[in-house]
């Protein structure tokens, strides 16, 4: 039964490339298929609880549960509607991808066992730290299940690149309070991070952004200066390279000059702009100062466009991977090459790359850079549309991620009032946005361009309901 003989196996991939298309249909008609989740979390549970496990059911069955569920009972956010969290829709390719890995089920923790598997994720490594600046030959990496693997490797690589002794004794063999710097707009997953780490969360300094909520470069100086005078130990920097808000982008080449004075390792997380950095020509100003930094975070399951999870953490030093998490065991197969467990967080490990690889081997650099390109432009007909409905953008960044407030009201600033639009917008049916806060603590709508599917139709479908969220708050009696 765990085996399906072969005339099963061909009903049951019918079965799944139906599930699939009819998907791929919905989501292509976008006004068929519902953003949000039309099961609650009431039906969700019956649904699951129906199996019990106590008799076998035929894969047709189980194949029919699962459609339900995902078809009903989730965001869609591959929906070209959906302008949420940096969560695309999958390349065709992509999806292939994750299939031929789940049934060939390389195991990436020896050379040995996977070569062709680990050349590609070094391949790509390679690849991509070229386009940062850094030299093929020195360039290492590792790919991670998301940023907040690729950031904690960050924060392990340059603590044992700052304390040598960190590697054996941990926290305990440093001199002085460790310190880890980022701007206030910068991602939670450093505290996660120095948690990890054994520095806990007050480690980390939030530094000060200017009014385009970049990093203040003076501000980190000042801050790195009170630190020494207090005899603590900064030891890491990280510049954001598109913030998850707002699409910030530090000035990272003024931030690696101060890097380099103060002998700070400089990470950035490019988690979502980095795809855009690296691919799009006009953009190639955004990575100005990146081919000083150590290392590089970028998440291919966010600008790319590959199914979760796809981090890749990419450094210019050769053995920081190697210094931070190479260990013996006398269990693991050697055949004189460098082994992935030696240089990763994690020990079995996926064919994560295999996605990313046969997308670019599709598309190509110029496939990839003409969608991103489409992208922004959407994000700039946003703005427009937005401004021109008297709406108030408040952020201001060359990526298509736009935060809005309300110029009409008096409250157009109001949680309340933000929170309701979201809410009404989202129940309309039309789109999917959320809320954040920013610099200050404004609230603000954010909406963000992240899928293959968006058409300039659903950004105006967006700002259309977004229009008629506000006439419908607005006729509302007061209480």
């Amino acid at each position: 039964m765990l085996l399906l003989d072969e005339p099963a196996q061909a009903e049951m991939w019918r079965a799944v490339l139906a599930v699939i298309t009819r998907y791929d249909r919905e989501l292509g008609d976008g006004s068929s298929r519902a953003v949000l989740p039309t099961l609650s979390a009431v039906e969700t549970r019956a649904l699951v609880a129906g199996f019990d496990f106590m008799a076998p059911v035929a894969a047709s069955a189980a194949i029919d549960l699962v459609a339900r569920g995902l078809r009903e009972g989730q965001v869609h956010t591959p929906h070209p509607r959906y302008f949420g969290l940096f969560n695309p829709a999958p390349t065709t390719m992509s999806v292939a991808a994750d299939a031929l890995v789940a049934a060939f089920n390389p195991q990436l923790a020896t050379y040995g066992h996977a070569p062709f598997a680990a050349e590609v994720e070094r391949h790509l490594v390679r690849a991509f730290a070229t386009r940062f600046g850094f030299a093929a030959d020195d360039a290492d990496g590792v790919f991670t299940s998301g940023g907040a693997e690729a950031n904690t490797t960050a924060m392990l690589t340059a603590l044992v690149r700052a304390f040598p002794a960190y590697a054996e004794h941990g926290a305990r063999a440093i001199g002085g309070v460790p310190r880890v710097y980022a701007s206030v707009e910068a991602h939670h997953s450093l505290e996660k991070a120095a948690r990890m780490t054994g520095l806990g969360s007050s480690a980390v300094r939030r530094v000060p952004v200017d009014a385009a909520m970049r990093m203040r470069p003076d501000a980190l100086a000042a801050a790195i200066g009170r630190d020494r005078a207090a005899g603590d130990a900064p030891f890491l920097i990280v510049a954001t390279l598109g913030t998850t808000s707002a699409g910030a982008v530090d000035p990272v080449a003024s931030v690696a000059s101060i890097a380099a004075r103060e002998k700070c390792w400089l990470h950035v997380d490019a988690a979502w702009g980095g795809g855009f950095a690296a691919i799009v020509p006009e953009l190639a100003p955004l990575r100005e100062g990146c081919a000083e930094a150590d290392s590089i975070t970028i998440d291919a399951h966010k600008s790319l466009s590959v199914p979760m999870g796809a981090g890749m953490y990419v450094s210019r030093h050769a053995g920081a991977l190697g210094d931070a998490f190479a260990v013996s065991a006398e269990y693991m197969p050697r055949d004189g090459s460098r082994d992935p467990y030696a240089s990763s967080m994690q020990w079995s490990r996926r064919f994560t790359g295999l996605k990313l690889f046969m997308s670019l081997a599709a598309a190509g650099w110029d496939g990839y850079a003409s969608e991103l390109r489409r992208q922004i432009a959407l994000g700039a007909r946003l703005r427009e549309r937005l401004a021109a409905e008297r709406w108030i953008v408040v952020n201001a960044t060359p990526l298509p991620i736009v935060c809005f407030c309300d110029a009409t009201r008096d409250d157009g600033k109001s949680g309340r009032f933000l929170d309701a639009m979201a809410r009404a917008v989202a129940a309309s049916d039309n789109a999917w946005i959320s809320m954040t806060r920013v610099t200050g603590g404004r609230r603000v709508l954010r909406a963000c361009v992240t899928s293959l599917r968006t058409r300039e139709a659903d950004v105006d479908a967006l700002v259309g309901a977004l229009g008629q969220a506000r006439a419908r708050f607005s006729t509302r009696p007061s209480t």
